[in-house]
């Protein structure tokens, strides 16, 4: 089993995004939250608070799920 790690986090690979209340939540092949991605549902909130909106930080969650090492 190859083993990375996400922001300090060292997790098994099979990691996949779940949604959370405000983003999404990557969770790896052991049921441990490795990464939290939040964001706005309104474009303009997210452009007012430089942040990201909820497709953005979907995508950025399903990247992290992919990696495959750091």
């Amino acid at each position: 089993m190859l083993i990375i790690s996400v922001h300090g986090v060292v997790a098994a690979l099979g990691m996949r995004p779940s949604p959370i209340e405000a983003g999404f939540k990557v969770i790896d092949a052991n049921g441990q939250g490795v990464a939290y991605v939040y964001g706005h549902a309104d474009k303009r909130d997210a452009e007012t608070a430089n942040g990201l909106t909820l497709d953005e930080a979907r995508r950025i969650a399903s990247n992290i799920a992919k990696l495959k090492h750091c």
